[in-house]
């Protein structure tokens, strides 16, 4: 038995089906559902979920199938299904979440969202946001993009000598500090060569980036910290350095606010930390390595209220979500 859903969400859209619905009304729907997470079209049925049925032009599934195919770039492939209830029939078009990005015959691209009040909407896909959505799919490393514009000269030799300490301290790859430092830079993916030209890549200019360089090319990376007791605002610090550089300070803030209570436990008293200091540097390192970089918000670390919150701009990635 099949059951039909009580109202629309993220992956279930309801169709008034007549005459006078128009083809590229429905093809757009199916766009902006296969570019989002994919799901299900209910043909027969108004926003309310009240049933209509199913008009005289849409009955030929194999027609409708071809008609979605063929107006959509590259073309959607979609499963349909008549159902029957009482004296009406809908039809069920299974819409799949796409691994590419799809555009309708008419060059719209479109994606669905939720509003604020949880109903949702198809609103435009816009090409800045294509390299997130392929980055989520697994098909583009968006770290390992060439900066088009950006030269060698746009790292910070101090910040490769920092590098090559933390090599050196924490008994990383020993083989990598025999290197030079264009021979580093390409072993660790930081520059790639652009027609003879050695170029930085979204990495390299994360991690080695002059401070003004990596505002102008990579504005999206910024950092704040605050410290924050009931209303008042203790600390609150914004700032655009490299990753390394950001890394030492924020954990010279977590260590200065760092507290020990003490404990008995048995006859021996035992050191308690309010915040471990392994658990937080993990805690950053994924932060500022998952992040999506085309949204303009900054990785934020605040201690509020005894209570340390990171937050990390951008959504899941792929297949995964909160009860993964």
């Amino acid at each position: 038995m099949i059951i039909i859903p009580e109202r629309e969400n993220l992956k279930t859209k309801f169709i008034r089906d007549s005459e006078k619905l128009s083809d590229f009304d429905l093809i757009d729907e199916v766009v902006a559902l296969t570019n989002t997470e994919g799901g299900e079209i209910y043909l027969g049925l108004k926003d309310n979920g009240k049933i209509t049925g199913v008009s005289e032009k849409h009955k030929d599934i194999t027609q409708l199938k071809s008609l979605i195919m063929n107006r959509t770039m590259p073309s959607v492939s979609v499963n349909i299904k008549i159902i029957s209830i009482e004296e009406y029939s809908v039809i069920r078009i299974n819409v799949p979440k796409n691994k590419v990005i799809v555009a309708s015959t008419q060059g719209k691209n479109l994606k669905r969202r939720l509003r604020i009040d949880g109903t949702p909407e198809n609103v435009p896909f816009y090409p800045f946001e294509f390299n997130s959505r392929l980055s989520d799919l697994n098909y583009l490393d968006y770290s390992a993009q060439i900066i088009p514009g950006s030269t060698i000269d746009d790292l910070n030799p101090a910040e490769r000598d920092r590098l090559r300490r933390l090599i050196r301290l924490n008994n990383g790859e020993s083989n990598l500090l025999d290197l030079d430092n264009i021979q580093l830079d390409q072993a660790l993916g930081l520059i790639k060569e652009d027609n003879g030209i050695f170029r930085p890549t979204v990495s390299g200019m994360l991690l080695l980036g002059k401070e003004e360089k990596l505002k102008e090319y990579l504005p999206t990376a910024q950092t704040r910290f605050q410290e924050l007791k009931g209303t008042q605002v203790k600390i609150n610090e914004e700032f655009s350095k490299p990753l390394l550089e950001t890394f030492e300070i924020l954990l010279n803030y977590f260590l200065s606010l760092k507290s020990e209570d003490e404990i008995l436990v048995g006859m021996s008293r035992v050191s308690l930390p309010n915040f471990s200091e392994a658990t937080f540097r993990e805690a950053i390192v994924n932060a500022f390595s998952h992040r999506d970089y085309t949204i303009l918000q900054p990785v934020r670390i605040a201690l509020e209220n005894n209570q340390l919150i990171i937050s990390s701009p951008g959504s899941f990635p792929n297949d995964v979500n909160l009860k993964s």
